[in-house]
């Protein structure tokens, strides 16, 4: 019998998107406002799909990757906390891209194609009251840092996430494939759901944990939603977020979100990586309960560095988005897992909450 394709699947030596080669991710936060960027660029242009599932997104330039769309390439990605005014990190990023020549040719003109999406952390215990907008230089520092290795957990876009019951974070995990593939999944963590089973520290993406990346909790357990009965399944909800008995669990729309990029070096056109991101969108599922609602604006960007061909493009690709779904489980699991409480906080995070270790914040 042949062993599932999972059981011969390996993690990368850093467990992070940048296993990929050519891949770089930086990072720049600002302690003050509980807020930051995280730019992934690489040595080429590269190509990039997008999906959109979430009921309140910010984004900008996202439009140019659907498949009928001219441009093809683009130069760096932006997940940046602040909301609408953390889209001005892109600014950062394209300027400091243009200064360096590049960008798509447009005769004698160089345009850098960077799309970006946000998170919003405007109240998570940071200073709003700021009267400059601080993202156009967050974008341009996380470039400059942008590199192989980089911090995970309250680093980056992830500094003021948080989750229903605990802080978010910034994640990252890698899969090589048994033919030598490679997925890599980044993810900002800010969901309105729970990465935790109710009461517990159990994370839901548990099942897909790989050489024990957040903790080796165990198996996640809890009642089957459908056995609750009607009138209890509001407390249930509101305990799954850590609410009071009684309150409405919902937070005003567009406060929270998750926000993704999945990448491999297979190669791959703009229409099989809207595949690959749709695909990806169900390891978020996975991760968070619930996902995809209104007040979250969930979206993952697909990227492909076109270095290896497919053998089999059609088996390939639906082996590549499922691989992509359980990198970007892990990745939102190990963001959890790797956050640090600051002063200020509004939420405990995973470590207080359930007990330190020495598990090391990037690879």
């Amino acid at each position: 019998m042949n062993e599932p394709n999972e059981l011969r699947w390996s993690v990368g030596p850093r467990n992070l998107i940048t296993d990929i080669p050519g891949l770089r991710v930086g990072n720049a936060s600002d302690a003050q406002i509980k807020s930051g960027v995280t730019v992934l660029t690489s040595e080429q242009p590269f190509i990039a799909s997008v999906d959109i599932m979430g009921g309140a997104p910010g984004t900008r330039e996202t439009d140019c990757l659907a498949p009928d769309k001219l441009v093809e390439e683009v130069d760096a990605l932006v997940l940046s906390g602040g909301s609408a005014l953390g889209l001005d990190a892109a600014s950062g990023v394209v300027a400091a891209l243009r200064e360096s020549g590049r960008g798509f040719n447009v005769g004698p003109v160089r345009v850098p194609i960077v799309p970006a999406a946000i998170i919003f952390d405007l109240l998570n215990g940071g200073q709003s009251d700021w009267l400059y907008n601080p993202y156009q230089a967050l974008g341009r520092q996380a470039l400059a840092a942008a590199g192989e290795g980089f911090a995970l957990g309250s680093a980056g876009a992830g500094v003021g996430a948080t989750t229903a019951v605990l802080k978010g974070g910034l994640g990252s995990a890698s899969i090589v494939m048994p033919d030598g593939t490679l997925v890599g999944a980044l993810v900002v963590v800010n969901p309105h759901g729970s990465v935790v089973t109710p009461g517990g520290k159990a994370f839901w993406a548990a099942p897909f944990e790989m050489h024990g990346e957040f903790g080796g909790c165990g198996q996640p357990m809890a009642p089957d939603p459908f056995l609750i009965p009607r009138n209890d399944k509001l407390r249930a909800y509101e305990a799954m977020r850590g609410l009071p008995g009684g309150s409405s669990g919902s937070p005003p729309a567009g406060m929270n979100t998750t926000i993704a990029i999945v990448a491999t070096n297979a190669v791959m056109n703009k229409a099989q990586l809207l595949r690959m991101a749709v695909a990806a969108q169900d390891g978020m599922a996975r991760a968070i309960v619930p996902s995809h609602t209104p007040f979250d604006g969930d979206l993952v960007f697909a990227l492909s560095t076109c270095g290896v061909p497919m053998q089999a493009p059609v088996e390939d690709a639906m082996r590549l988005g499922h691989a992509a779904a359980v990198c970007l489980s892990r990745a939102i699991a190990r963001a959890v897992y790797l956050a640090e409480s600051a002063p200020g906080d509004t939420l405990p995070s995973w470590q207080d909450k359930f007990g330190h270790d020495n598990y090391e914040r990037s690879w």
